[in-house]
């Protein structure tokens, strides 16, 4: 291994062979931002200041991370100012996807969840085969128009993911057949475009709160609990110590089939008034009257209402009868999790803006744990982030070992 520079090599590599452990933990604090510096990075990592420099170095050599040795410094400051450590924005990307009912979005996104080129797709298919291929397509045409170098791929779906087959068992919204081998079709588009690295798959929920959790709303929260209705339907994810929580086979946390109102709207899962019909873009727009059109999607449809017509008292009412199913669902949710922090997302997070104060009172009313402090429930605040979940997942290999994934650097 070289390429970190010309003085004192063998001292160099001696202090890299030390540190090699720390590569990956080093570039998962600099691209979730919690190692800004070279001196912070020391200290997370509980080594000698010569090895995180020899670690940083390697991270910059492979590409992956920017050294700035001479940052400036605040003025009134005295001494020299920590290396500032930052990733690098040239650096390689990943394919990262999204499919909802109304089609998909493809992206490419560099470390530190920075959307680097994406495109929307309208391709809507009862065949995963179709939607899939049309998708990679999408990925690969950014791929070329960018020239750079990616590492993975990463796909975020609206149904749970059973593992480890990465079969989809309910693609309730997007009329896949139950069971659809998802990851396997993945991998074989992915494949087949020439796209390094590898393919992977899960729950879109699932990856938005990881997104959340390492760059957004949830970072810092030891047992966060995201809550999130997209274009179609309710869904739900609980990160641990940094961890999704996915139970024994991937299929934790199906939330949107708690119900919230016994005598409530027939489910597509065959029960009736859960969460997935009483909270979502659909039931808003039944509530306030409104007949969906096809020409924007449904999430649209209802975030537009929602912000153009709230002081009407119909949308209003309709609001506040989601709001208080959501409500429901969040009390029930923290009487069992007790969660440090909840984070919505989609049609939940404007509703959440249109009137805070009636949700926060539904949950504190209605849970145990609500009334001896309440829970912080926020908003999330990533652009796309079921989209840069997936980048997470196609990363995570990196993370976990940049040499061994990359290469050693010539």
């Amino acid at each position: 291994m070289n390429g970190i520079g010309n003085g004192n090599t063998a001292s160099t590599r001696s202090k890299l062979e030390r540190g090699r452990g720390a590569l990956g933990p080093a570039l998962e604090l600099v691209h979730t931002g919690r190692a800004p510096t070279r001196a912070v990075l020391t200290a997370e990592l509980g080594v000698t200041r010569a090895t995180a420099g020899a670690v940083a170095a390697e991270l910059e050599a492979l590409g992956l991370i920017r050294v700035d040795s001479r940052p400036r410094g605040a003025g009134g400051t005295q001494g020299r100012p920590s290396h500032r450590l930052s990733v690098d924005e040239n650096g390689p990307v990943v394919l990262a996807a999204q499919i909802h009912p109304d089609g998909f979005r493809a992206a490419l996104v560099g470390l530190g969840g920075r959307i680097v080129a994406t495109a929307p797709g309208r391709t809507v298919s009862a065949d995963p085969a179709t939607v899939l291929a049309a998708v990679v397509d999408a990925g690969a045409a950014l791929l070329a128009g960018s020239g750079r170098r990616c590492v993975g791929a990463g796909l975020a779906v609206p149904s749970a993911i059973a593992e480890p087959e990465g079969t989809a068992l309910n693609p309730l919204h997007l009329s896949w057949p139950a069971g659809s081998p998802v990851r396997t079709v993945f991998e074989q588009c992915v494949k087949a475009a020439g796209i390094d690295g590898p393919a992977l798959t899960g729950n879109d929920v699932n990856l938005a709160a990881l997104a959340e959790h390492r760059h957004g709303a949830g970072r810092s929260a030891q047992h966060l609990l995201c809550v999130a209705t997209g274009h179609r339907g309710v869904g739900g994810a609980l990160v641990l110590d940094g961890r999704l929580h996915s139970g024994s086979s991937g299929l934790a946390l199906e939330v949107g089939h708690l119900t919230v109102n016994p005598e409530g709207r027939p489910c597509h899962c065959g029960s009736r008034g859960c969460l997935d019909v009483e909270a979502d873009p659909l039931a808003f727009l039944t509530a306030a009257g409104r007949t969906p059109g096809p020409e924007v999607s449904l999430l649209q449809q209802a975030r537009d209402l929602l912000r153009a017509e709230y002081a009407d008292p119909v949308v209003r009412a309709a609001a506040e009868e989601i709001v208080d199913r959501l409500g429901l669902g969040l009390a029930g949710l923290v009487n069992i999790l007790n969660p440090d922090r909840i984070i919505l997302g989609g049609l939940h997070r404007e509703l959440l803006h249109a009137d805070p104060e009636r949700l926060r009172a539904v949950v504190a009313d209605r849970s145990l744990w609500g009334r001896s402090g309440g829970v912080p429930i926020l908003p999330c605040t990533l652009d796309h982030n079921s989209l840069v979940g997936a980048a997470e997942l196609a990363w995570q290999p990196v993370l976990d070992d940049p040499l061994g994934t990359l290469g050693p650097v010539a």
